[in-house]
């Protein structure tokens, strides 16, 4: 082969090798099960959105649930981070492990945008302010009442430091000028039990979580944490009605390692769309609180960055943090 001839067939083909990562991913893609990390443990709504997916998708391939949970979701989030970014490693992010965690944290494991290729924004809900029956408030206000009377004497409980249920917390002290102790679990299984029996007092949980055990009567829902009441408690008012400029939404996103291939994303992406517009899983969302929006990837990169923004200031000013 002549020399001029031999040169352009090598450029030819290394051009083609570096074009590969565009199709020939998605062709090919997926070969092999893929994990879908929750940074929680089983039982929240990110989990339940997770094995919703895992559950209806159909991608050829098996969609195995990862329950990681640990420093408010931090440990899940840099699990994948610090993986393959070949499609085949997924993670639930949540408001708390790719907005607020970044300000809370002195020290992250990760970055929350350059370690990852934003999938799709799932879905979003309130959380819901709830007591123990024994505590003697039904209302916002005579729960404001009751901790200026008796400062730092209740306790709240979260699934960990940074989620949104601990910041809602957090940002009700502040506009209010209450005291109360914060007290982190592992998880909200282990934190509901000491809620119900009283040895904490309140809990800003995810609806989802939170609203079935209010109206089996195990819990007292006083209020809803978006600016807006959710069509699935109309009858729950919001914090806002009595704490003006109170809002706090908890909110769902799929995340891939960062370079993972743009076309594995959209397959993915295309494959949460059909899944979340399906009638059962709608019907499910909306008798659990959890509001859907599938988002493209670039949708959620945009949100993500506003979300940062706000959950940083919302941070900085009720002096919150997690070490």
């Amino acid at each position: 082969m002549r020399p001029f001839v031999r040169s352009t067939l090598f450029a030819a083909l290394a051009a083609l090798s570096l074009a590969a990562p565009g199709g020939a991913w998605a062709q090919g893609y997926p070969s092999k099960p893929l994990r879908m990390v929750v940074t929680f443990p089983p039982g929240g709504a990110p989990d339940i959105l997770a094995r919703l997916f895992a559950d209806k998708a159909q991608l050829g391939q098996p969609v195995v649930v990862d329950n990681k949970p640990g420093a408010g979701g931090n440990i899940g989030a840099d699990n994948v981070a610090k993986s393959p970014p070949d499609g085949y490693t997924l993670v639930m992010g949540t408001v708390g492990t790719h907005s607020i965690n970044g300000s809370l944290y002195s020290k992250m494991p990760y970055d929350m945008v350059k370690d990852f290729a934003p999938v799709a924004h799932v879905a979003s809900a309130p959380n819901l302010l709830v007591v123990t029956n024994s505590l003697p408030v039904k209302t916002v206000p005579e729960l404001v009442a009751y901790m200026k009377a008796n400062p730092d004497k209740l306790s709240f409980g979260s699934p960990g430091v940074g989620t949104s249920v601990h910041i809602s917390g957090e940002l009700f002290k502040s506009l209010t000028g209450t005291k109360m102790q914060h007290v982190p679990y592992k998880g909200r299984q282990f934190a509901i039990p000491d809620l119900v029996g009283g040895q904490i007092q309140v809990m800003f949980d995810n609806m989802p979580s939170a609203l079935p055990m209010a109206k089996e009567g195990k819990i007292r829902a006083l209020a809803q944490t978006t600016a807006k009441r959710s069509a699935a408690a109309p009858d729950v008012p919001t914090v806002a009605e009595s704490v003006p400029g109170f809002e706090a939404t908890t909110w769902f996103a799929v995340f891939a390692p960062a370079g993972t291939p743009s076309d594995v994303v959209a397959k993915v992406n295309a494959e949460m769309k059909r899944v979340f517009a399906l009638p059962d899983v709608l019907d499910k969302l909306k008798t659990l609180g959890l509001e859907p929006w599938i988002s493209t990837p670039d949708e959620l990169a945009r949100f993500q960055a506003n979300e940062i923004t706000k959950w940083a200031k919302v941070v900085k000013e009720s002096g919150a943090r997690a070490d």
